[in-house]
């Protein structure tokens, strides 16, 4: 009997931490959950579902943030308008290495590199040579770049299509894409600049040049002084000048006539002769154009006999199927170059410079003459010249 007054006392005891323990789903409205209960379900339901809304936020900004920028920035890469040729190599050429394991026949790539015609295009080309590069080093185990003549053809068809950005990795010592850069990459690049008359391209590729270790070569020389040239860039020929002459590179004739050209079209008769004289260290003989050069020069020191000695030495020497060159040098001294050299002049010398080459420049046809050369000049053109006229 006392057992069961124990028992019935102890389960009144228990009833209430049995109700509110393990069935509040049951009441009908919170207002009916007892208090210690609601207090406690409520601090901790907060709790978790904060700390479960936290953890799905984190989790959502990984899982669907960061994915999603890095596969659209990826996307972005490649996304746009390729031509089909070049999909379906780029498409056949990474189930090969992705899914088959296996290398592509060399055809493949050779095929994509000529079919590129835009931008897109090389983006799928330089895709594929990531994916080779990564199969040739994890599952052939070659550690090697690709040749140099794969690499150059990969810059060359850049700048055909125009993508120069991308042409410049191809001389980037470090590249993910596994190509080996070289000076002729670097040449398809210069060329390129050098027809759009883009000194700014030249000099990011000539820093490419020095950060990538690439030695100078004459060709190097030769695309950037014309591209100074015809950018009309003096400073940035001197200043390029002074970085092949330290690196020993041994400039072309076809150099030296664009540097002495430009020389005197700027009047420079000091720069003039000191290139003249660098040229005669390695050429003992001048070229056509070196020749009218200093002629040039010397009709800006006013010295016309002393001009007319130059020209009347390189038309001797030259050869009779050549003579043409000879009569297309003159006609540019006696109507472009007086031009040219006036307009680079202070105002107060303009007038003093045109007045000694209206003179000197018919003293040194007369001087030609005298000396039995036939000089095809018409001075009348001379005469008519606006630029000695002012």
């Amino acid at each position: 009997m006392q057992f069961l007054q124990n028992s019935r006392r102890i389960a009144k005891f228990l009833k209430p931490i049995v109700i509110t323990e393990t069935n509040p789903r049951f009441y009908s409205s919170a207002s009916q959950i007892p208090s210690s209960f609601q207090w406690r379900n409520q601090t901790s339901t907060s709790s978790s579902l904060l700390k479960g809304i936290d953890r799905c936020s984190h989790s959502s900004s990984l899982s669907l943030l960061t994915p999603r920028s890095s596969f659209s920035s990826e996307a972005e890469k490649l996304a746009g308008n390729p031509t089909v040729v070049v999909k379906e190599l780029h498409d056949k050429m990474l189930d090969s290495v992705n899914v088959k394991r296996s290398m592509p026949p060399n055809a493949w790539l050779w095929s994509l590199i000529e079919s590129c015609q835009n931008q897109d295009d090389v983006n799928l080309l330089f895709d594929v040579l990531q994916n080779l590069r990564r199969f040739r080093l994890s599952n052939l185990r070659i550690h090697d770049n690709f040749n140099c003549n794969l690499c150059q053809q990969v810059a060359k068809t850049c700048v055909r299509v125009g993508a120069i950005d991308s042409g410049k990795k191809a001389l980037w010592k470090h590249n993910v894409h596994g190509l080996t850069p070289s000076v002729a990459s670097a040449h398809h690049l210069l060329s390129y600049a050098l027809e759009h008359k883009d000194s700014e391209l030249m000099e990011e590729v000539m820093k490419l040049l020095k950060t990538n270790d690439l030695p100078l070569q004459p060709g190097t020389a030769d695309l950037v002084f014309r591209i100074c040239h015809d950018t009309d860039k003096w400073d940035l020929l001197a200043k390029y000048s002074k970085k092949f002459s330290k690196a020993g590179v041994k400039l072309r004739k076809t150099t030296f006539d664009v540097w002495m050209e430009f020389a005197a079209k700027k009047g420079d008769t000091e720069s003039l002769w000191k290139v003249d004289k660098l040229r005669s260290e390695t050429y003992s003989q001048h070229t056509l154009s070196t020749a009218f050069s200093c002629a040039k020069g010397f009709l800006l020191e006013s010295k016309p006999e002393e001009a007319a000695a130059v020209v009347q030495v390189i038309c001797q020497t030259y050869p009779d199927e050549k003579k043409s060159s000879v009569s297309t040098e003159f006609k540019k001294l006696v109507n472009e170059w007086p031009v040219d050299v006036i307009k680079r002049q202070t105002e107060e010398d303009k007038k003093a410079l045109a007045s000694s080459l209206k003179a000197g420049i018919p003293s040194m046809v007369n001087a030609l003459v005298t000396s039995g050369l036939n000089v095809s000049v018409d001075l009348d053109e001379l005469y008519k010249n606006e630029a000695l006229l002012s």
